[in-house]
């Protein structure tokens, strides 16, 4: 790689088509597998016959891909390079969608969601790798920049789902969710090519890597204290978003707040983080990450706990612009950070570890908060995320501490 271009950044052409080009991968492939997703899965799934069980089984199993690949298919990129990895994510995004069409049962959707969640877990690692090792003095803003860009896709595709399923409602049979996965599949070929139009250079030949690799990324990972702490980080502020996400339109819901507000609520939010992410990477860029991932935590913990004691439209909607403004300050710069933290050779496998932590918060946020709430109410349910954003926060204060020590009896 050529480090001087790199340095150089965003202002180098060569550099800037790069970032532009896997701008436009990430929108086109988080658009497409978002608009497989929501709204029309769990309609699809209805429409098939799938009760809630196996609606919310179907559900599962995509995050489930995440949290078992993000980690290895980082570690084969930092072999075999991050072209042959996106190439591949690139063929399940244009395959994926067309599945969707074939399926006349509800229980052929698990295997296809999986196949599907395969494609996410190879993109968001070996993408952040890639833009980590191009851009070292600024990988905080592209890295920020880069998220904002999928979460434009992730906005706009609810809204064409939802709006082709309402336009080819009363045509019969399943043509409107039909249009819908034919819409994923475009968007899913138009990220294959990008894929296969990316280039670098110094690709290694390819060959059984044997699993004392895999263990040995492992373990470099999970016992360095700082990328463990900061990978814990990242859990709690994703575990704080899926319980967001999950039990916040219910909630809504029942203070009679209505759809139409809710969906506003949420859109708000989406797009001040999509605004605010590029900003709060380049400050992780030029200020102390470690501080940024902390005081993002705080809000993050602190806001979601002020939810249930919101008594009109406005104060939710404020609640929910401080939640983004946490969620986006900390989770751009634990990328950042993390990027700095591992070895050269081991970054792919380190954002592919932070990958699949997150999504274990990510999937497990839903679960335990619905447990709480049907216990114990909104309150203590959304407070759990409060607990295990303090919980984070204190041990991730702990390992820069540890090390900051270490550091200075090796001196």
């Amino acid at each position: 790689m050529d480090t001087d271009t790199a340095d150089r950044g965003p202002r180098d052409r060569s550099a800037r088509r790069m970032m532009y080009h896997l701008f436009l991968l990430g929108f086109f492939a988080i658009f497409s597998t978002t608009i497989s997703k929501s709204p029309v899965l769990p309609l699809f799934s209805q429409a098939l016959g799938a009760d809630d069980a196996v609606i919310g089984l179907i559900g599962f199993f995509s995050p489930f891909a995440g949290i078992l690949f993000s980690f290895p298919m980082g570690v084969l990129s930092d072999h075999f390079g991050r072209r042959r990895l996106l190439v591949a994510s690139g063929v399940v995004f244009a395959v994926a969608p067309v599945l969707y069409i074939l399926i006349g049962s509800p229980v052929w959707l698990i295997p296809v969601r999986f196949l599907h969640g395969t494609a996410t877990a190879i993109l968001g690692p070996v993408v952040s790798a890639a833009i980590a090792e191009r851009f070292p003095t600024q990988r905080g803003e592209m890295l920020g920049q880069y998220s904002s860009a999928t979460l434009v896709g992730r906005t706009m595709a609810p809204l064409a789902g939802g709006s082709l399923i309402s336009f080819f409602i009363a045509y019969p049979g399943l043509v409107q969710y039909q249009v819908v996965y034919a819409v994923a599949a475009v968007a899913g070929i138009l990220a294959l090519i990008l894929t296969l139009l990316y280039r670098e250079a110094g690709a290694a030949p390819l060959n059984v890597l044997p699993f004392s690799v895999f263990r040995e990324s492992f373990i470099t990972f999970f016992s360095n204290r700082r990328l463990r702490g900061t990978a814990f980080a990242d859990m709690g502020i994703y575990f704080a978003f899926g319980a967001f996400e999950t039990f916040l339109p219910l909630l809504l819901a029942s203070r009679g707040v209505l759809a139409v507000e809710t969906g506003i609520i949420f859109a708000v939010q989406v797009l001040l983080v999509a605004a605010t992410k590029p900003i709060f990477g380049r400050l992780a860029d030029r200020a102390d990450k470690r501080i940024q991932i902390v005081v993002g935590l705080l809000v993050t913990g602190g806001s979601i706990a002020l939810f249930p004691f919101a008594s009109s439209f406005l104060a939710f909607l404020g609640v929910s612009a401080v939640f983004g403004l946490g969620q986006a300050l900390s989770t751009v710069a634990t990328s950042a950070y993390v990027a700095e933290v591992a070895q050269k050779e081991h970054i792919g496998a380190s954002m592919g570890a932070l990958s699949s932590i997150m999504d274990i918060g990510h999937s497990t946020g839903p679960l335990a908060t619905g447990v709480v709430i049907v216990a114990a109410g909104y309150a203590w349910g959304f407070l759990v995320s409060t607990i295990l954003a303090l919980v984070v926060t204190l041990a991730f204060v702990a390992s820069v501490i540890e090390s900051r020590h270490r550091h200075e009896r090796t001196t």
